[in-house]
């Protein structure tokens, strides 16, 4: 895949960003709007990335330090940039979406695959995240365990689940066995 790069936010990403939102969530009652995601970049940037694939936009992954067993509400937007000690050691997938034409070919994967190494770098412990539109299944797979007990905004709907995973520290011969496990429940 040479024709295909992650690379962080730049603003002339938003107008194509906020277009494919629209087009994956509307439809579900689940688009932020522009301001909205924006206020999720802002939050954190070094965390936030565009897949550039075949020459163009291929899909955009926003990620931000949230505790644990907590999400954004996807009907208000985000107030300034994430505090450590608001964050501390869980990073959060808000929004994943991959191009129509890109679709298939595991490029949702590889961003997230991104987000873990980034994720590890900084030394977070854990991932979570929201499955909508029964994507639970597909998280699952990637190491995800539903936590349906934790309570979601009503903005995601009735069928949205909150899902973690224990994000392992990279692995080094002076580390090896001294980090403590991560928590998700």
């Amino acid at each position: 895949m040479t024709d295909t790069r992650i690379r962080l936010f730049r603003e002339e990403d938003w107008d194509e960003v906020v277009a494919l939102e629209e087009r994956a969530y509307a439809a579900s009652g689940l688009s932020e709007g522009r301001e909205a995601l924006r206020s999720r970049h802002r939050a954190s940037p070094s965390t936030c990335f565009v897949l550039e694939h075949a020459g163009g936009f291929g899909g955009y992954l926003l990620a931000l330090p949230y505790p644990l067993s907590r999400c954004p509400d996807l009907s208000l937007a985000e107030e300034g940039a994430a505090q450590e000690s608001n964050g501390g050691s869980n990073l959060h997938t808000h929004d994943l979406a991959i191009v129509e034409r890109a679709r298939g070919r595991g490029l949702a994967r590889r961003m997230q695959r991104h987000l873990e190494e980034t994720g590890r770098a900084a030394r977070y412990r854990t991932l979570s995240l929201v499955a909508v539109r029964g994507s639970e299944a597909l998280w699952s797979r990637l190491g995800y365990r539903a936590r349906p007990e934790i309570g979601l905004p009503a903005s995601y709907g009735a069928e949205a689940v909150y899902m973690a995973k224990p994000l392992a520290p990279p692995v080094t011969g002076s580390t090896l066995g001294s980090s403590p496990r991560a928590e998700v429940g």
